[in-house]
């Protein structure tokens, strides 16, 4: 029978209502824009942090997925058609913010032939073209395996690319009904073989149900893939309607695991309860061109 936990959380995993003048003013430009982040979208609990540091995550292809992940607080239904000029709009917020590290991410958009996959492309190349000195990191959709749809966002040469496993094999028909995990390896694979000199990087949520020896094996498969960046996160669940959470990973365990993932070989490893693909995003492109 499966433990549902309570949903009150330890000490450790609560944080302040985001608030401050760089939180107030992030907000207004990226109405300003019609622009989404992933984390309004998403939910994440870090936004106040980030956003008061003037760091966020852009999210492109609209505010609606076509698939129905059950941890994802980001709207499923069907999408409205694209918007050509969201990618200059984004390169402009990012250079008014003054971004050193941009970080891309979208929506799944399966109903596109190329998974929306130009659009990630345009959105590089306008943030190269507005901002030469900025980093540009890649959160993508898996394209549903397509090498081609690949290609036209890897041409596009971001400095990393990113796309997450999630969670381990066993639980993925409940928490990514639509993804198959070695597809997502294989994704991670394709990009690193198109462009060696980028780095790759793909993360993965506790509290879900997993075992150690199923952390441990999922960690040493992506090792195998040569991935480079490691994320490991706390699942929080965002509403009733999503997936329950199955318990509270202590701290002690975030760090372990950190010190495993070293010991692989992973590049840099970020590895505690409040962490997300884009949280301190910029720390980790360092970490793993240094190490």
């Amino acid at each position: 029978m499966t433990t549902i936990i309570p949903e009150r959380r330890p000490e450790w995993l609560r944080v302040r209502a985001p608030k401050g003048e760089n939180y107030q003013q992030l907000k207004q430009l990226m109405r300003g824009q019609s622009l989404h982040t992933v984390c309004e979208e998403a939910r994440c609990p870090n936004i106040g942090e980030c956003w008061g540091h003037k760091t966020a995550t852009f999210m492109i292809l609209g505010r609606v997925c076509t698939r129905s992940c059950g941890f994802c607080a980001v709207e499923t239904g069907r999408p409205l058609g694209l918007d050509w000029e969201e990618p200059k709009r984004v390169a402009e917020a990012a250079k008014e913010m003054g971004l050193r590290h941009a970080v891309v991410t979208s929506v799944n958009r399966d109903e596109l032939k190329d998974g929306g996959a130009a659009v990630f492309a345009s959105t590089i190349r306008w943030i190269r073209r507005l901002n030469p000195d900025c980093k540009v990191e890649v959160l993508t959709p898996d394209f549903k395996g397509s090498a081609d749809a690949l290609r036209v966002v890897m041409d596009a040469k971001p400095d990393i690319f990113n796309h997450n496993v999630e969670t381990i094999p066993r639980l993925y028909k409940r928490v990514r009904p639509q993804a198959v995990y070695l597809r997502s390896l294989q994704v991670l694979k394709m990009a690193k073989e198109m462009y060696p000199g980028t780095r790759t990087k793909s993360g993965f949520m506790l509290g879900l149900g997993e075992t150690w020896d199923e952390i441990i094996e999922v960690m040493c498969d992506m090792r195998e893939y040569d991935i480079d960046i490691l994320t490991i996160g706390q699942y929080l669940r965002p509403s009733f309607q999503h997936l329950p959470i199955q318990r509270y990973v202590p701290l002690e365990e975030f760090a372990e695991l950190k010190a495993e993932g070293k010991k692989m070989g992973f590049r840099h490893v970020e590895s505690g309860p409040f962490v997300r693909s884009s949280y301190h995003a910029h720390e980790q492109a360092d970490g793993a061109t240094k190490e």
